[in-house]
C-alpha cells in the first residue's frame, strides 16, 4: 500500500506510473485483494470540497492517482510531493499493454452507445494478447443495456462478440442508477467510465457485487482511446496544456472549466493555512 497525502481532504497516492502498473499487475497474481482506483483531477477535487460523501468515496479507493497537470502543481505548491500525473488514458492503455501477456482478463463499462466495443477493439488490434472478456456500455435510467456482450473474442478484426444468453442478465450491469447485477463475465480489471462524480459513487456502492478484482474508473478515458475524441498532441501534453486542447474542441465544456478558478482560490487559500 502507498503512502497518500492530503489535497483539499482527499488523499492522493504518492507513486509513480511505474509503481503503480507493477502494485496492480503482481497484486492480481500474488492475491486475493479487491479495490477501486479513482484518477483525481481539479475538478473531481472541488466536487469533493463541496460533498463530504463523494469525498469519503474517493478517500475509500485504494489508489487516487493525480491525472490533471493541475493537481500536481498544487501539490507542488502545497509542498506534497505527488510524484507526476497519471492520466485515466495512460492508465489504460499502460495496463492493458502490461496485462496482455499475462493470465489477465480486462472489461470495459461505460462511455455512449458502441464506444466501449471500439476501446475494446482498438486495444485488441494495439495489443493482439489482450483478453477482453466483458464490454458494456452506460445504462440510460431505467433502460435496458443494448450493448453488453462478452467475451470478446481476442482476434482482431475477426467477428465481435457473442451475446449473453438472456437480456434479465443486462438490467442494471452498467447502471448507475441501481445495484450492480453480477453476471457470467468475471474479470480481473473492470474499467469504469460513466464521468464524474457517477463512476466514483457507482463503484464504491457496488464494489462487492462487481465480479472484478481491481475496478477503476477513468473518466472519459473511452473517448479518447477509441477515436471518438481526439487527443493532444504529445507535446501539448508535455507542457500540461491539454485541458484547454480539450476546451478548444469541445467548447461546451467551458462551465465545467471554471471549477479551476475554484481550485485555484482553494489552493491558495489552503497555502495560506501552511
Amino acid at each position: 500500500m502507498f503512502e497518500k497525502k492530503k489535497l483539499l481532504g482527499v488523499g492522493i497516492t504518492i507513486a509513480t506510473k511505474e509503481e503503480v502498473l507493477k502494485y496492480i499487475t503482481t497484486g492480481l497474481v500474488k492475491s486475493t485483494k479487491k479495490y477501486y482506483a479513482v484518477t483525481p483531477n481539479p475538478e473531481i477535487l472541488v466536487m469533493a470540497h463541496n460533498s463530504l460523501s463523494y469525498k469519503n468515496c474517493l478517500n475509500g479507493a485504494e489508489l487516487a492517482l493525480p491525472d490533471g497537470i493541475g493537481v500536481v502543481l498544487a501539490s507542488r505548491l502545497l509542498r506534497i510531493g505527488l510524484k507526476g500525473r497519471i492520466t485515466g488514458v495512460d492508465l489504460v492503455e499502460n495496463l492493458c499493454k502490461r496485462v496482455a501477456e499475462k493470465p489477465i482478463t480486462v472489461g470495459f463499462l461505460g462511455a455512449g452507445p458502441g464506444v466501449a466495443e471500439k476501446t475494446a477493439e482498438c486495444l485488441m488490434a494495439k495489443y493482439p494478447g489482450l483478453k477482453v472478456e466483458f464490454v458494456g456500455e452506460e445504462l440510460k435510467q431505467g433502460g435496458i443495456a443494448e450493448v453488453a456482450r462478452g467475451p470478446v473474442k481476442s482476434v482482431f478484426p475477426a467477428s465481435a462478440h457473442s451475446s449473453l444468453s438472456s437480456s434479465n442478465e443486462l438490467r442494471a450491469v452498467g447502471s448507475p442508477y441501481a445495484s450492480a447485477t453480477p453476471n457470467k463475465q468475471s474479470v480481473d480489471i473492470l474499467f469504469v467510465a460513466f464521468g464524474s462524480p457517477k463512476q466514483e459513487l457507482w463503484i464504491a456502492q457496488n464494489l462487492q457485487n462487481l465480479p472484478a478484482k481491481v475496478v477503476i474508473g477513468v473518466g472519459g478515458a473511452f473517448d479518447f482511446i477509441s477515436g471518438n475524441v481526439k487527443r493532444a498532441p504529445l507535446w501539448i501534453q508535455k507542457l500540461g496544456l491539454e485541458w484547454l486542447f480539450r476546451l478548444l474542441i469541445q467548447p461546451w465544456r467551458i462551465k465545467r472549466q471554471l471549477s479551476l478558478i475554484k481550485f485555484v482560490f482553494l489552493v491558495i487559500t489552503e497555502f495560506f493555512r501552511i
